[in-house]
């Protein structure tokens, strides 16, 4: 499977017990999705490998104790430790309205209720404290934070996300 063809659901963060089992921290504020879940593929280097569960529970909030099928043992539990853990995309739940996976907009035109076509998101940087859409414009890079308020409608047909920032906040990347 190629990480081109899944999503990150989350992180194996520690070991549970001593027969193998481990705590996975899930990506997702619906963490209830991926209680049934037959297997994931985790993420060894530039690899993923499939793992098959034999059960698996919510634990504490969004995190997800797994056992995993030829893992029993605390040693075999440290040769995934802190290892990403991807599904297929076809088992990403859609969504609708305003509400959007970041790689799903990347491509999307942005427009800005005052100023017009700001560009092309060309990537998503959630590193920051605040998300931003990156945004090129002929070249330039144009930052704009990923605020409820800033947002006003996401056009899946047309590929377009429509927003409303404050004045100047777009000029500021293009002087």
């Amino acid at each position: 499977m190629r990480k081109e063809d899944c999503f990150y659901l989350g992180k194996i963060v520690t070991k549970y017990s001593f027969k193998g089992e481990v705590v996975v921290k899930l990506d997702t504020d619906e963490p209830e999705l991926y209680t049934e879940m037959e297997s994931v593929y985790v993420e060894f280097g530039a690899d993923l490998v499939p793992f098959f569960i034999e059960k698996s529970s919510l634990h504490k909030g969004n995190q997800l104790r797994v056992q995993f099928e030829d893992v029993y043992s605390e040693e075999e539990a440290d040769s995934i430790l802190k290892c990403g853990v991807y599904l297929p995309l076809e088992m990403l739940p859609k969504l609708t309205g305003d509400k959007f996976y970041y790689h799903e907009v990347i491509g999307f035109k942005v427009i800005d209720a005052k100023f017009g076509e700001v560009g092309t998101i060309v990537h998503i940087n959630d590193k920051a404290a605040q998300p931003l859409f990156e945004i090129d414009r002929d070249g330039n890079e144009i930052f704009i934070p990923m605020v409820d308020n800033f947002i006003k409608k996401v056009d899946r047909t047309h590929k377009t996300i429509s927003v409303e920032t404050p004045e100047g906040l777009i000029e500021l990347y293009l002087t």
